[in-house]
């Protein structure tokens, strides 16, 4: 019987006649899915602000007269995220991947119900902070956690399920914001629901391991090992743990603290962090979160006045989104982190010059939703199809691979910060750019962006498709250093060990 150790075209292993996929282990895939209600958190925090603030609006007038006040509801979790995904990363590294989790849920559950209770706007806006704390340490850890818990050749399918959770979150909160449309109090019922999945993964995540990689190089490798035999057959589970022994070794022969500033230093981590980095921040600059976080305002903008239209129709594109990350699930280890980004991009950037002509030709003084007004829902669903599948997974897939061991958690948090910060000031200033130049004009400019995040995409980001994480630092190293494997050379050494 023969160990294959590199992944074939096929985006398996196999091993003897086993051939590992999304659904060979039931206990990975558990382990995905209770991380991922992390993923969830984030989505539906992401997606209910959208319908609430319609509601907000209604309930006090001042929020009604300030397009400040309205950005500031929506973008002071966005604040708590960064300082939580700079955070996470620190407690990650220190205290692993667990407990950052269970810190994440017990904030985020603290800040649904102050902003439920919020009796003015200014409490609300605590609680939105509170709420991205939570969000902002979930973001950094549960794809961590995730890649350190999946089989290589499956580690992009299992880390984009914690983006389907998000977009799933996304679907799950319209659908709240739905059902509370006719209740009394809302907004508060919109708000404070998201603290019930916070609560189920906190007594979840307590019956489930820490990451075995951090078990094993930071911890205690018995408690590691116990856990890898869960994940791996023993075929798998010798090489696993040999690889995770050369790890060690390897870390212990660096210096014994690792520094931000060491990120900078050494030319192979500054280039990952650079790639790494620049996709999250072009994630967001090509305007999902203006869309996910802006949906119903920008329906009514164009024509559907009813807020529960709006929300409806909002309701369509959150649908997209999940069905679309579905697809990315299975493309992202078939097709590649790669070609999936550049073809998802590829469409953004004719959805967005679609909305940009919808929004600049339809009448401002029309009070009848006409041909520019379907135009513009037309060009939001294909958005989400074509961001979906690519940019959505992508930036978090990648991100949580392309990092050694000893920078994991350092590089992830700051990355996701990045990506918090660029969230931050497109949802900050969406309205009043909108209300500067016009809706149409914005979408242009983020058209051009996503022409930008293209071209990046080509120079900078390498392929990690089917690599272990130490194939990927060599990766790292040989774009640093020059000489050496190029990737279908690592590829083919492989499978001749």
């Amino acid at each position: 019987m023969t160990i294959e150790s590199m992944p074939g075209s096929s985006g398996y292993i196999e091993v003897g006649n086993r051939k590992i996929t999304y659904f060979s282990n039931g206990y990975v895939l558990g382990l995905t899915v209770v991380a991922g209600i992390g993923g969830l958190l984030f989505g539906y925090d992401t997606g209910v602000i959208s319908g609430a603030l319609l509601y907000i609006r209604d309930e006090f007038e001042e929020v009604n007269q300030s397009h400040f006040l309205q950005e500031t509801i929506v973008s002071m979790a966005l604040v708590g995220a960064m300082i939580g995904a700079a955070i996470g990363g620190w407690v990650n590294d220190s205290y692993g991947r667990k407990k950052a989790t269970l810190s994440a849920d017990v904030v985020f559950a603290l800040g649904s119900v102050v902003m439920a209770a919020a009796q003015n706007p200014y409490v609300l806006i605590f609680g939105r902070f509170l709420v991205g704390l939570g969000v902002g340490v979930a973001s950094v850890t549960a794809p961590v956690y995730i890649a350190e818990a999946s089989p290589t050749e499956i580690r992009g399918g299992l880390v984009s399920t914690n983006v389907l959770m998000i977009t799933g979150g996304q679907f799950l909160s319209y659908l709240v914001n739905l059902a509370f449309t006719e209740v009394p109090g809302t907004w508060r019922w919109m708000l404070g629901v998201s603290a019930v999945p916070a609560i189920l993964q906190f007594f979840l995540m307590l019956f489930l391991p820490e990451s075995p990689r951090w078990l094993y190089l930071k911890k205690d490798k018995s408690k590691a090992i116990v856990v890898l035999s869960k994940i791996y057959d023993p075929y798998r589970l010798e090489e696993e743990i040999n690889q995770l022994a050369t790890t060690l070794e390897e870390e212990r022969q660096r210096k014994s603290v690792v520094r931000y500033s060491d990120v900078f230093k050494v030319k192979e981590i500054r280039l990952a962090f650079f790639a790494g980095a620049g996709l999250q921040a072009f994630q967001q600059f090509t305007g999902i979160n203006t869309v996910m976080y802006y949906s119903p305002t920008i329906v009514q903008m164009a024509g559907f006045r009813s807020n529960q239209l709006a929300i409806l129709l909002s309701l369509i594109v959150a649908a997209v989104n999940a069905v679309g990350t579905v697809l990315g699930i299975y493309l992202i280890d078939h097709f590649g982190r790669r070609k999936l980004a550049l073809s998802s991009l590829s469409g953004v950037i004719i959805s967005l010059i679609i909305l940009a002509v919808a929004f600049i030709l339809e009448p401002s003084t029309s009070s009848v939703i006409g041909l520019y007004g379907w135009m513009a829902v037309v060009g939001l669903a294909l958005y989400i199809s074509f961001f979906a599948p690519g940019m959505g997974p992508v930036p978090w897939t990648v991100n949580s691979e392309i990092y050694p061991e000893a920078y994991r958690g350092m590089c992830g948090g700051m990355s996701a910060t990045v990506n918090w910060i660029s969230n931050l000031i497109v949802a900050q200033s969406f309205l009043s750019l909108a209300d500067a130049v016009g809706t149409g004009w914005t979408f242009l400019i983020l058209a051009v962006i996503a022409v930008a995040a293209f071209v990046f995409v080509i120079v900078f980001v390498p392929e990690t498709k089917g690599l272990t994480f130490e194939e990927v630092e060599r990766v790292w190293k040989e774009r640093a250093w020059g000489g050496g494997y190029g990737r279908e050379a690592l590829l083919e050494a492989g499978n001749e060990q």
